[in-house]
């Protein structure tokens, strides 16, 4: 009882914070803005201050917040769980009651659910701090924040280029993308490239040391594949017979021999400047080839793709989400610049940006298969979890990092207060 006196006394600090010269229905002051995980959040009615409570649509923050709510029409109340077995949190409201129960056990709100402009609207501050999410106020802007608890999510780690340092990361990790083989500018499938390449051995530790130690802790090892089109080369391989079938014989042999997992096509620049509609079918009927080709090897399938909204139109989401396991969403490169981590313009995506092309991508893609694609170039220890935020608020599969070593401890830090990661 000691808690939950501590948090009605919270509740009430909270509602204090926000009383004033308000009337007992939605106060005609200027309009709340509320913020989850530093990002304007959506409603399907607009949230209203009574009584000095910040009062929102409950059907909303639940589904931002991930947790399940259904709504009983015959006894007016509102159920909302989450989690599983003791650790499970239920609160149940009732319409007009100022009572609520958690785990059975009565709790006084401030004001009563209430219906609205055809939604019902619940104290925000009260639900959110249920399920473990951190609620501010700020009365100059007339702003609340919300910051999602920690939640398990998928990982997984680009390993390319210079990212040994990060080695010691790959066990907390779902997944991890080796980047040490690409299609070079004569359509061929090569581990020695200049930039994506097999490494040398560095010490006792050896490329096939990383892919059996990952393996063991149940890592999945994949290996990738980098293309771009700045010659024509990748256009070359999706849209000639030959070359697809020759490329996808050398992938999964590389794959196989090697012990990987999986595949995970990073083969950007499609659709710039040729026919969008003939890409797109060069490329899907690319990756369904080579879907075959994994499917009968025992291997997983991933594909890195530039966002809907960018300047790259060749890829379809909808049919590519229905050939390969999973989706990583390039949400990033919006800006210019060389996206370098030496660029000293280099700034963090805008989020505005991402969002959308989160939006788009579940539009056309079950969001279970997607996975938000994070720029380490450009992030910092703070626009990094408000992305990582969005991966939340749309309940996607996950987050994918580009790329291990580049990676501070801040933002390892941050991340770890937002994902729960493997280990």
């Amino acid at each position: 009882m000691k808690k939950l006196g501590t948090l009605v006394l919270g509740i009430s600090i909270f509602a204090a914070a926000l009383s004033g010269p308000y009337s007992a229905v939605a106060d005609a002051a200027p309009s709340v803005k509320i913020l989850l995980d530093g990002y304007p959040l959506s409603f399907s009615g607009e949230p209203a201050v009574i009584k000095g409570t910040t009062m929102v649509p409950f059907r909303s923050i639940s589904e931002a917040l991930g947790i399940t709510v259904t709504w009983n029409q015959a006894q007016k109340t509102i159920s909302a769980v989450k989690g599983e077995g003791g650790a499970a949190v239920n609160v149940k409201l009732t319409l007009d009651n100022p009572e609520a129960t958690v785990n059975g056990v009565p709790v006084q709100l401030a004001v009563a659910p209430r219906s609205q402009g055809g939604n019902t609207l619940i104290p925000l501050s009260f639900f959110s701090q249920q399920f473990g999410a951190k609620v501010n106020w700020d009365q100059a802007s007339r702003t609340v924040s919300i910051t999602s608890p920690q939640k398990k999510m998928y990982t997984l780690g680009f390993y390319a280029i210079s990212s040994f340092s990060d080695a010691a990361r790959i066990p907390s990790l779902d997944a991890v993308s080796f980047g040490w083989s690409r299609i070079d500018e004569n359509g061929k499938f090569t581990t020695s490239g200049e930039t994506f390449k097999w490494p040398e051995a560095a010490g006792e530790i050896t490329p096939q040391s990383l892919i059996t130690d990952a393996s063991g802790v149940g890592t999945t090892p994949y290996l990738m594949v980098y293309s771009s089109d700045v010659k024509g080369e990748l256009t070359k391989v999706v849209e000639n017979a030959e070359y697809r079938k020759q490329a996808i014989s050398d992938m999964i042999a590389a794959a196989t021999v090697n012990s990987f997992q999986g595949i995970m096509l990073d083969l950007e620049g499609l659709g710039l400047t040729t026919d969008k509609i003939a890409t797109r079918a060069a490329f899907t009927a690319f990756v369904k080839e080579l879907a075959a080709e994994t499917k009968a090897a025992g291997l997983k399938l991933g594909l890195a793709l530039h966002p809907l909204n960018s300047s790259y139109q060749g890829y379809d989401y909808k049919a590519l989400g229905d050939i390969a396991d999973e989706l990583v969403v390039m949400a990033y490169d919006y800006r210019t610049g060389t996206g370098n981590s030496s660029d000293t313009g280099a700034q963090p995506e805008p989020i505005a940006k991402v969002d959308e092309a989160i939006r788009l991508a579940i539009q056309e893609t079950d969001k279970d298969k997607l996975i938000l694609g994070l720029n380490l170039h450009s992030e910092n220890e703070d626009s990094v979890t408000d992305l990582i935020g969005l991966a939340k608020r749309y309940d996607l599969k996950g987050i994918a990092l580009w790329r291990l070593g580049l990676i501070s401890a801040d933002e390892w830090e941050s991340m770890q207060q937002s994902v729960e990661f493997k280990q």
